[in-house]
């Protein structure tokens, strides 16, 4: 069992990454990913992302552990790009191992979903008008509650 999380200010190769997943564990039948990427609409030219060093990997590694000890996962990885992304660029590579696939995709999910309002990034859009600081949406923050709500009721 392990656990991988990194943060890269360059390009990410989200296909290598999971290459290197494959056959990497004969214990897992399922591996399940999720690859965001900045998307354009509404003028968007670019995405920046910072982070707080240190404090950020904490939170993506407790993240990650959470979902290895609710799904029994045999490996979790959260890869997290920073910096300033193109349109088209991925930004965040989830992905989870596992003995069998539901337990791979209810993983990712909930580790996409906790990450989107509880991992300390700060995202700065540039448009063709300007730039602007985001912040989640409030259905980032319901999914992420719905997890964490039921991860709760699961400890009692």
């Amino acid at each position: 069992m392990s656990i991988q999380v990194r943060i890269l200010p360059e390009a990410m190769d989200p296909a290598a990454s999971l290459a290197e997943l494959c056959g990497r564990d004969s214990e897992a039948g399922a591996i399940s990913s999720f690859i965001g990427q900045v998307r354009s609409g509404d003028d968007l030219i670019a995405l920046e992302l910072e982070h707080y060093p240190g404090v950020t990997e904490a939170a993506l590694e407790g993240i990650a552990q959470a979902a290895m000890q609710r799904w029994s996962l045999t490996e979790a990885r959260i890869i997290h790009r920073v910096g300033r992304m193109e349109v088209g660029e991925p930004i965040v590579l989830v992905a989870a191992a596992a003995p069998h696939r539901r337990a791979a995709l209810a993983a990712v999910e909930f580790m996409i979903d906790v990450l989107k309002t509880q991992a300390p990034f700060w995202k700065k859009e540039y448009t063709r008008t300007g730039s602007h600081w985001i912040e989640p949406r409030d259905e980032d923050h319901a999914a992420a509650e719905g997890w964490l709500r039921s991860t709760q009721d699961q400890a009692v």
